[in-house]
C-alpha cells in the first residue's frame, strides 16, 4: 500500500456513501487504485441527475476522507462500455475542506500524502469511524423506522438529543458526532 489517496468529484453525500460502503462507480486505474490508502471525497453539486445525486455539502469541498479495503467491480458500466469500479473503505472520517477540487476535467485523480497535508488534510489528526455493517444498518434501520412513527414534536432540538438521532442514524457513537452552528 501507498501513502497516496484515490480523489473523486461525487455527486452522492456522505450519508450515501457511508451506507454503501465506498464510492462508486469510476473509471479509474484499478491496479493503481489497491495500492491507495485512501479515499478523498469531494463534492459535485452541478450534477444535473437529482435520481442519481443527493449532494448536501458545498461544492468543490473534500467532505469525507476513507482507508480504503478494497477496489471492485461496480454492477454499472459507463456510456462506452468502460469497466467501472467501487472503492470500499473500512473506516471514514467527516472533514470540511473547502474549494479542495481543483476544477479537473477527469473526476478521479490521485495525489501523495504531502500534497493532501499542502491542502489541509492533516491525516494524523484525523478520527476514524468503523464502517457500519449490515446487521447495524438493519438496526439502524429499525430505530429510525421506530422512531418515524412517534408524533413530530415542535419543542426545540438540544445538542445532546440532535448527537443521539445522528448516532442512531449513522450507527455510530454519540461522542462520533461533531455538530457545528454557522451564526
Amino acid at each position: 500500500m501507498t501513502e497516496e489517496a484515490i480523489v473523486v468529484f461525487t455527486a452522492r453525500s456522505p450519508q450515501r456513501i457511508v451506507r454503501e460502503g465506498g464510492s462508486q462507480s469510476w473509471v479509474l486505474n484499478a491496479a493503481r487504485a489497491k495500492q491507495a490508502a485512501w479515499l478523498v471525497c469531494t463534492q459535485n453539486r452541478h450534477n444535473r441527475d437529482h435520481e442519481f445525486s443527493d449532494a448536501t455539502q458545498e461544492h468543490g469541498a473534500a467532505f469525507l476522507i476513507g482507508k480504503v479495503s478494497g477496489v471492485v467491480k461496480s454492477k454499472e458500466e459507463s456510456a462506452d462500455g468502460k469497466q467501472r469500479w467501487r472503492v470500499t473503505i473500512s473506516e471514514y472520517a467527516l472533514i470540511d475542506i473547502r474549494d479542495f477540487w481543483g476544477h479537473e476535467r477527469n473526476p478521479v485523480r490521485y495525489m501523495s500524502r504531502s500534497e493532501l497535508e499542502g491542502k489541509g488534510i492533516n491525516l494524523s489528526a484525523l478520527k476514524f469511524q468503523p464502517m457500519v455493517t449490515r446487521e447495524d444498518a438493519t438496526n439502524t434501520a429499525a430505530t429510525v423506522l421506530a422512531s418515524a412513527a412517534q408524533p413530530q414534536r415542535n419543542a426545540p432540538l438540544t445538542i445532546a438529543e440532535a448527537r443521539e438521532g445522528l448516532a442512531a442514524t449513522f450507527g455510530v457513537r454519540p461522542e462520533a458526532i461533531e455538530i457545528t452552528i454557522r451564526g
